[in-house]
């Protein structure tokens, strides 16, 4: 989210914003009073980025106390992590993937469990892109569904990243989303993504949606109903009009849903 982006206002077709609540808690200044007329605008989601919500290290209750008065203070609507981890001891800036086992189900609820009793609500995990596990004795869709029962926690459903893993490790992406709990699923994901020249897909933000993405969401939507719909773009930011363009895209296919 760039402030700077709606310097004339926010256009009435955008629903909410998500941001990475790490990048603005504790902002003062000019950026710190734009993000506030924002939030008295328009519906804030918070997405983090450093939690490392199934990593090693211990939980880091002092961020996710920040992140609950931050929640407090801008009417957050929804707090949602990667099913990832990004440290052991020190920030490594990148989603890591995690071993699919029952030891790690049952250690990442118990981490979400502190999450959500310090924040005193739901948190979501997304379901994130990978291109290597450690351990796999669950298939992938088992593991996500695992953790978010045993957790009692919701679903950040990112349809791009279904798609991704579903090319580099060959299975059939709307399974996967079958296997989803659809009454945990909080609001979804959509993005575009880079192919190597080898084929594999690198899920970047950083690019427009293709055509079988939005055909998978349109798949997900016929599913599970029209839910809540994110379009991420972290950098090549196009113009304005181009993402309101995909923004109309996504609101036409909701509108299809509920006819």
């Amino acid at each position: 989210m760039t402030p700077e982006l709606f310097a004339d206002g926010i256009p009435e077709t955008v629903g909410f914003f998500e941001l990475a609540p790490e990048n603005w808690i504790g902002l003062g200044g000019r950026l710190g009073r734009q993000l506030k007329e924002i939030s008295e605008q328009k519906q804030i989601v918070c997405h983090g980025l450093s939690l490392s919500i199934g990593g090693p290290a211990p939980l880091d209750e002092s961020l996710v106390t920040d992140t609950r008065d931050f929640i407090h203070e801008h009417k957050v609507a929804i707090y949602s992590e990667h099913l990832s981890y990004t440290n052991d001891g020190g920030q490594l800036y990148d989603l890591l993937p995690m071993p699919f086992t029952e030891e790690a189900v049952t250690y990442t609820a118990e981490r979400v469990k502190r999450v959500q009793d310090i924040i005193g609500e739901k948190m979501a995990l997304e379901n994130v892109s990978y291109y290597l596990t450690p351990k796999r004795d669950l298939a992938e869709a088992d593991f996500v569904r695992a953790v978010i029962e045993e957790a009692d926690c919701d679903l950040l459903l990112d349809v791009n990243n279904v798609y991704v893993n579903s090319i580099n490790h060959g299975y059939e992406p709307m399974d996967f989303i079958r296997a989803m709990p659809a009454d945990r699923i909080s609001y979804l994901h959509i993005a575009g993504h880079y192919v190597e020249p080898d084929g594999l897909i690198v899920d970047t933000h950083g690019a427009d949606v293709i055509d079988p993405v939005w055909a998978l969401l349109e798949d997900t939507y016929a599913l599970i109903g029209a839910r809540p719909t994110l379009l991420e773009r972290d950098f090549n930011i196009p113009s304005l009009d181009t993402l309101l363009q995909e923004i109309d895209m996504i609101r036409q296919r909701q509108a299809a849903i509920q006819v």
